[in-house]
């Protein structure tokens, strides 16, 4: 098979939660243990780091490994979704993974994929770790796909845990409480691994200080370890919380040595180290254009107070969303004062445009309604003038048709 009919034999299998949504949650390690067996246990050959959260976790992972490429370490990064193409998910220092291992990978798994009906995360997760093991990398960050407890990377033994900012996503699977949530990215704390909270939320700090003494973790706060701010190349906010996990993680890991001026050029060259996208990503000036992946209440708090700091005549924003969300808590947060793009995500859970528009307008929230993403873009800079803004967002696949 040729690299696109391989990625389309992937896709076609169990479906993608990415695609799907929960129809596609497996909630069982159980395919993705006898994957690992069959592989000869790929991921007890490479050191880790996992990382789990609801918002900047993705970032979070590409910090760590921006700032362990700078300490001169070979680093795998497993991220997940992707925006453009597959390869995004499998690094090793900043390089996607090589089409003809993808394809060489399945081929000569493909008897014991089709049989064991591994869904497409199990198999893409099995593959990362294979990577990793066979390029010898001295470290893998691996980012949580979902929740942590019943997420298919979470068969590995860490070197040290990160878990992020924790919100209100994907309850229907997860839980629909704060708690709830919180439990099941407790997850991945292991026995006597400790673990790093970016950011400590009262309403759950000491649920993860039950599971980390229950499992005799080492435990720490990263906002009340870290007073000093850290520059980031990543735009955002919100990154400043994401820097303090990500640097109280380095200080316990155990067994490399990363120095300051590391931690400071890994931090001012995320991108062009790990090659990452969608974090408040300004793809034009004049008018300015930015994109952000963002797409709960959180994290499209943090995205929204930033864009309010903005300086512009106009606002246009380009907004499309996946069906399961909760768009009684997320349209709130949009401004009124501004000219909005309806579209569908082009993905079988994406949000009919149409309803978007007539929930959106109970808000105070109007526009019009186009047949595609792009369709949306490319009239909102006909719109718009070289003072104005233009924003993309609400999902990942909203700003995955455009950069």
């Amino acid at each position: 098979m040729t690299y696109a009919e391989t990625l389309n034999w992937m896709f076609a299998q169990l479906p993608m939660y990415q695609q799907k949504g929960k129809v596609a949650f497996n909630g069982k390690l159980d395919n993705i243990k006898a994957l690992s067996a069959h592989l000869d246990h790929p991921e007890e050959k490479f050191k880790s780091i996992h990382v789990a959260g609801t918002n900047g976790k993705g970032s979070s992972s590409h910090m760590l490994a921006s700032i362990l490429q700078e300490a001169g370490y070979t680093v795998g990064l497993y991220t997940s979704p992707h925006l453009k193409d597959f390869g995004e998910r499998i690094r090793i220092n900043g390089q996607t993974i090589g089409k003809k291992f993808v394809i060489d990978f399945i081929s000569e798994n493909r008897s014991f994929l089709e049989d064991g009906h591994l869904s497409f995360f199990e198999m893409s997760v099995g593959m990362a770790f294979q990577y990793f093991a066979q390029n010898q990398v001295d470290i893998a960050v691996v980012e949580v796909g979902l929740g942590g407890r019943l997420d298919s990377t979470n068969i590995i033994v860490p070197e040290i845990s990160l878990i992020t900012n924790i919100g209100m996503d994907h309850s229907d699977i997860l839980g629909d409480t704060l708690p709830k949530i919180a439990l099941e990215k407790a997850g991945i704390i292991k026995n006597k691994v400790p673990v790093v909270i970016s950011e400590y939320q009262h309403e759950i700090a000491d649920l993860f200080k039950a599971v980390a003494l229950e499992r005799n973790a080492k435990i720490v706060f990263a906002d009340q370890e870290i007073h000093e701010v850290y520059e980031v190349s990543l735009l955002g906010n919100y990154q400043s919380k994401n820097a303090k996990g990500v640097v109280v993680v380095l200080k316990e890991l155990q067994g490399f040595e990363v120095a300051k001026e590391h931690i400071q050029k890994g931090l001012a060259n995320v991108v062009e180290n790990t090659g990452l996208m969608g974090r408040w990503q300004v793809l034009q000036q004049n008018p300015m254009v930015v994109c952000d992946t963002a797409h709960n209440r959180e994290g499209l708090s943090v995205v929204l107070d930033q864009m309010a700091e903005q300086e512009y005549d106009m606002l246009h924003i380009v907004l499309g969303f996946v069906i399961e969300k909760d768009l009684d808590a997320l349209l709130p947060l949009f401004p009124e004062n501004a000219r909005y793009y309806f579209a569908r995500p082009k993905i079988p859970r994406g949000l009919d445009a149409s309803t978007l528009k007539i929930r959106a307008s109970l808000f105070g929230l109007q526009g019009d309604t186009h047949d595609s993403i792009q369709q949306a873009f490319q009239n909102a800079l006909y719109h718009a003038s070289n003072t104005d803004f233009i924003f993309i967002g609400g999902s990942t696949f909203t700003v995955a048709e455009v950069v």
